[in-house]
């Protein structure tokens, strides 16, 4: 596919200001080095405000860390663009402190580390230092990728029914005040431990350095944002259960901190400043560990107001698991698509394996031919055919994801695994299930020969997640997918950051009536995700990795799986740029009746349940259930393109959360 030209990419931009970019740094390991001093800059890592930038942060006109409420479609998002580096988040503090680090020569790992840090204290309803991730990195230099795991996992304590009994027997009761919300829900933390080893083999400045920004707002404060405010209002009852996160979150008369309240977090910024100092081992060992045990351990919530505490069933998670917690290595999972090679997460993760089949399934099908209609900044209306056609094979591919897929370390997958799940021959065969004028509505998994089957279902996933893209300046690359799992995790608060729910991923019964479950819970298992940070690369002539085109990735739950799905094809077949393809409408299926279509996107006519629709009641013609609900996707890409005959990096950044893209030329 041809570089998108300027015209189509970058609007209103004026790119003769930009300069070339050039090699600073290489990937793979590197020598750490001190960070420079930030020169006075231009419109580098600056939020473009009319022909001039504003520095993010700074509390001036035009700020985009100033609080606003959440407006569900933020319209009149342009892309970013820079000729040496790119990074998008979901929050603008987290982006300006990643694209600083990158603006001082650091690598994208590096930059990686200083958004999560950031991310944690003002996003805590989805990522967070008590959560996990998954991160894919693309060296340079050594054409490299690589897949880092720091997915949570089980207690050794934990038992298959250690999610719905007190005990091992249903006699026993359930974990109250439910799973979630009890101390079962907690896995073992890995974010911080995954990003020490990244940093160890592709770090460039001192890990010490990249927590400065994350500790000074933590100490200095900064004002509540839109999505805050409301994660606290939905899960009121949740955070007053605990001692820290009431103090925290709440006034002195139990009433909501509201939208724009200065937040201050010192508790925080010292577990930050432990972690520069010390590494991962002041989270996994020693008081913080333990306080993270402790807090893991209580039984009975606060009182609150006039209310007596409430019963809390303990988790049985131990110091020893904590400290014995290590990240791993894993193969990316890389298929071809159209002249592109695209390489996702492997499992514990699904996501990987079910874009790869969901673009399998989609490349039987001339999906250029059926690009959006009146395409414009927002990514256009988008077709029935293409949804019809693309729904489908979500549904097929997850009807293989709800059977088959689980921590391999536990449960292998069928036939010869990846290879057999992504075979371009078995994908062609349930390609041939879909009918152009009749929706498939559920899919039945795919069959497979040798290897073990796993006979069960399950579907769940949450959905309090972020997601990061950050390219360097070496054109190292890092898509990172971090969480808490459900909005403000399972609403344990310790030492300033809020502890994750990871588990209750799981699916919490073993078995169901056509067999074992292969997401069952195990002790130090890893719960199935749907995490699916994401790399595509021009595909060489002989279908090798050639250069880097597109890193993108999102939140959303078991919905990842498709928002990033529909990412890739719009850019790959719809030739859409960076930020058309975020703010692209979001549809697809989780394999049921129901496909869905974002009512919140302006190209779709939510009224009447999307009875004045022409893609709703496109779609339910062919036999679609359509749901016209909000898709809260938080879509974050990075592309190459040119502009003016030089390459350039635009990113994007999804208008239906705060996040902002930044580079070192992203002011028009």
């Amino acid at each position: 596919m041809p570089l998108v030209q300027p015209s189509t990419l970058l609007r209103s931009f004026t790119l003769s200001a930009l300069a070339l970019a050039a090699s600073a740094c290489g990937g793979g390991s590197e020598t750490i080095v001190a960070a420079p001093p930030v020169a006075a800059a231009d419109n580098a890592c600056k939020q473009g405000v009319g022909s001039d930038g504003v520095v993010v942060g700074s509390g001036l006109a035009g700020d985009p860390s100033l609080p606003e409420a959440a407006s569900g479609f933020k319209l009149g998002k342009l892309p970013a663009v820079g000729t040496q580096y790119m990074v998008s988040t979901a929050n603008p503090l987290a982006t300006a402190a990643g694209c600083d680090v990158l603006k001082r020569g650091g690598s994208a790992v590096d930059a990686a580390v200083a958004v999560q840090a950031v991310l944690g204290l003002v996003e805590p309803q989805s990522s967070g230092l008590g959560g996990g991730g998954f991160m894919l990195t693309y060296n340079a230099t050594s054409n490299q990728v690589v897949a880092y795991d720091g997915r949570e996992t089980a207690p050794a304590a934990a038992t298959e029914n250690y999610l719905r009994y007190v005990g091992d027997t249903a006699a026993t009761g359930a974990p109250v005040p439910s799973a979630r919300a009890s101390g079962r829900s907690i896995g073992t933390p890995g974010v911080v431990r995954m990003l020490e080893l990244a940093h160890r083999e592709q770090g460039r400045f001192a890990w010490s350095t990249l927590f400065e920004d994350g500790i000074r707002l933590a100490n200095g404060g900064w004002k509540m944002s839109g999505r805050m405010s409301d994660a606290i209002v939905a899960n009121r009852d949740g955070l007053l259960r605990d001692s820290e996160a009431q103090k925290y979150f709440f006034n002195a008369d139990l009433t909501p901190k509201a939208l724009g309240t200065t937040m201050v977090n010192t508790a925080y910024g010292d577990t930050l400043r432990s972690i520069a100092t010390g590494g991962a081992d002041a989270l996994h060992t020693g008081a913080i560990a333990q306080a993270i045990v402790d807090k893991i351990r209580v039984n009975a919530s606060v009182p609150i107001g006039t209310l007596t505490a409430v019963p809390i069933t303990p988790g049985v998670t131990t110091v020893q698991d904590l400290a014995n917690y290590q990240p791993k290595k894993r193969t990316a999972v890389c298929t071809t698509y159209r002249g592109h090679v695209v390489c996702g997460m492997p499992p514990p993760s699904s996501g990987g394996i079910a874009v790869a089949q969901i673009l399998g399934i989609a490349e039987t099908f001339d999906m250029a031919a059926l690009k959006p209609t009146a395409i414009d900044a927002n990514g256009g209306k988008p077709t029935v055919q293409a949804v019809h056609l693309i729904s489908d094979a979500q549904r097929l591919a997850f009807a293989d994801r709800n059977v088959y897929v689980a921590d391999t370390d536990f449960v292998a997958l069928p036939g010869r695994g990846i290879d057999s799940m992504v075979d371009k021959a078995y994908l062609r065969q349930r390609a041939a299930l879909i009918s152009p004028t009749r929706s498939i509505g559920t899919a039945v998994a795919g069959t497979f020969t040798g290897g073990p089957v796993a006979l069960g279902k399950h579907t769940a996933d949450g959905n309090g997640t972020s997601h990061v893209t950050i390219v360097d300046r070496a054109g190292n690359a890092v898509v990172l997918t971090t969480t808490v799992e459900s909005s403000m995790g399972s609403f344990h608060m310790v030492r300033g950051f809020l502890l994750n729910n990871q588990l209750t991923d799981f699916s919490a019964a073993p078995s169901d009536a056509s067999g074992p479950i292969a997401n069952r819970v195990a002790p130090l298992k890893r719960p199935r995700s749907s995490m699916a940070p994401t790399l595509v690369f021009k595909a060489n002539a002989d279908g090798s990795r050639g250069s880097l085109f597109m890193a993108t990735g999102s939140p959303g739950g078991a919905a990842i799986i498709f928002y990033v799905s529909k990412t890739v094809i719009a850019a790959v077949d719809w030739g859409l740029d960076a930020q058309q393809a975020t703010s692209a409408v979001n549809f697809g299926s989780l394999n049921g009746a129901t496909t869905f279509i974002g009512g919140e996107h302006p190209a779709i006519n939510a009224t009447s349940n999307g009875n004045n629709d022409s893609l709703v009641t496109g779609l339910r013609a062919l036999g679609h259930t359509i749901s016209v609900a909000a898709q809260p996707s938080g879509v974050s890409t990075v592309m190459r393109a040119t502009a003016n005959a030089k390459p350039v990096w635009v990113g994007g950044a999804d208008p239906r959360r705060e996040g902002i893209a930044l580079g070192d030329g992203s002011a028009p």
